[in-house]
């Protein structure tokens, strides 16, 4: 799509327009009516139907409105428009070589697998098209984050180092080294790769995106704030906006990441971009216990795409948080069998040992034997894993394995959630005095989290301070109490304790 005139450009996240001197590339707005569902007590297949149906009279108005504008919007043409694509690692758009003939935009297509091939084939015939080799690049990370499979993360730092060879100064290769860099883990990493491509082009949204990406990660989080207000002046968009929401919520201001997360939404065509938007909602819908539009925007999310991993995990969460064990249990069963991640893992087994039927206990132990693998091969690939380590081995694995990997995570980057892992870490191993100020320091932010607060008030509890246990307990069962399927059951049995002991 060529770039907006500036009589055109998107609204930014306060809802200003940027500055007039910017050309941004942005879809056209959803029509309003795609927001509305059926019914909330509707059955999950039922939602997803019934969005499709609305979305499917939106887009047959908005068909009609771009033949209306075609001929607007070929004046905006230019010789060297860039190709805008929405590959889901959330980092939105991507500049291709002029010389190269493959658009980023195969990375929104739906079928990621078919895109990666046409690119093959493309650079077999063109192999000196440094864009194309970036694309790919940054297509394998997205393979690898879509599909749980860490082994692609090598062939993704062979294709953009490849694109770097032929061209060193290329930005879009500098912002896929920054985008592999982060999906390893290696923050610092992502942090200087995203401010050398946004020295060759301070507008990369990809770039930009991944800067405030780093800075979260590294708890910086008043310069990622400033990062945010940055990529939103100069490229309001999805990866943007979404970037900006979650800052936002970190820092207990839920009211300004819904409000611009629903503008993300409006302002989504793609079935990558809905599905990735919509999950964002219905997880910060979650994690304010608000399970009805949680599962509403989950279906949303798989009416444009069912495979979605995001949205998929996110309504067997809400599934089990509002009483639908089998409906959670077969939702993460399909989840863990295609893409078998540590968290989607460790619930799927919470579940099992929650229902306790024959075999369960089995079953339970069997998942979190395969978070240990996958842990093991994210770090043969390059991935940082620490974390994921901790926060599995804390509750079914080896608590000492889990605290020596938080307190490496600890050395590296002070986020809330590392403080979370590490408090909790030191908690299961006895060591519940070192515990309280870091898990003080995971809900210092206004971040409202459940978990955090749940962990907060054990440790609280076993460190003698028995009126702020109560607090902050009752504070996780009432915002989220279905935050976890065995650690709010282990929260009200504590806090029933402690009532009683009043």
């Amino acid at each position: 799509m060529p770039p907006r005139t500036n009589d055109d450009t998107p609204e930014k996240a306060d809802g200003t327009q940027p500055a007039a001197t910017e050309s941004v590339d942005m879809p056209s707005p959803e029509n309003a009516d795609e927001h509305r569902t059926e019914e909330p007590t509707a059955h999950p297949d039922e939602r997803v139907a019934a969005v499709r149906r609305v979305a499917a009279a939106g887009r047959r108005w908005r068909h009609a409105q771009l033949l209306g504008c075609a001929a607007l919007l070929a004046v905006a043409l230019t010789g060297g428009a860039i190709a805008v694509g929405a590959a889901r690692d959330g980092g939105g758009a991507v500049p291709v070589s002029a010389a190269g003939a493959v658009s980023p935009a195969l990375l929104g297509s739906g079928d990621l697998d078919a895109s990666i091939t046409a690119l093959q084939k493309h650079l077999k015939g063109q192999p000196r098209d440094f864009g194309g080799w970036a694309t790919l690049g940054l297509a394998y990370v997205e393979q690898a984050r879509t599909k749980g499979d860490p082994s692609r993360y090598p062939q993704a730092e062979k294709a953009l180092k490849q694109s770097l060879e032929l061209r060193s100064d290329n930005d879009q290769a500098l912002a896929g080294r920054a985008a592999l860099a982060a999906a390893r883990h290696d923050f610092d990493g992502a942090l200087k790769y995203a401010d050398e491509a946004l020295k060759q082009n301070p507008y990369s949204e990809r770039a930009l995106s991944s800067r405030v990406d780093a800075l979260v990660e590294l708890g910086r989080y008043a310069d990622a704030a400033k990062a945010a207000d940055t990529a939103d002046e100069r490229r309001p968009g999805v990866p943007v906006f979404t970037r900006y929401a979650y800052v936002r919520e970190l820092r207990g201001d839920v009211k300004t990441a819904q409000r611009v997360l629903e503008r993300a939404l409006s302002s989504s065509t793609t079935p990558g971009d809905i599905a990735y938007v919509a999950s964002q909602l219905g997880q910060l819908a979650w994690n304010q216990g608000d399970y009805d539009t949680a599962l509403t925007h989950f279906a949303r999310a798989l009416a444009a795409d069912e495979n979605y991993l995001p949205a998929l995990e996110g309504r067997a969460r809400a599934q089990a948080a509002s009483g639908d064990r089998a409906g959670a249990i077969k939702g993460m069963e399909q989840v863990v069998s295609r893409f078998p991640l540590p968290g989607p893992l460790v619930v799927l087994g919470e579940l099992y040992e929650e229902r306790g039927a024959a075999g369960d206990q089995a079953k339970a132990r069997d998942q979190y034997t395969l978070v240990d693998a996958w842990t093991a091969l994210a770090r043969a690939n390059g991935v940082n894993a620490d974390l994921d380590t901790a926060l599995a081995a804390a509750d079914h694995g080896d608590k000492a394995v889990a605290l020596r990997a938080a307190r490496a995570d600890w050395a590296r980057r002070h986020t809330v959630h590392t403080a979370d892992a590490l408090a909790w870490a030191l908690h299961v191993n006895g060591k519940d005095e070192e515990a309280l100020p870091y898990a003080r320091q995971a809900t210092a932010t206004g971040y409202r989290n459940a978990a955090f607060l749940y962990h907060r008030g054990i440790i609280e509890r076993a460190t003698g301070h028995t009126e702020d246990a109560r607090t902050h307990l009752k504070a996780a069962l009432k915002l989220n109490p279905g935050f976890s399927p065995l650690g709010a059951r282990d929260a009200r049995g504590a806090l029933k304790t402690l009532e009683a002991d009043k």
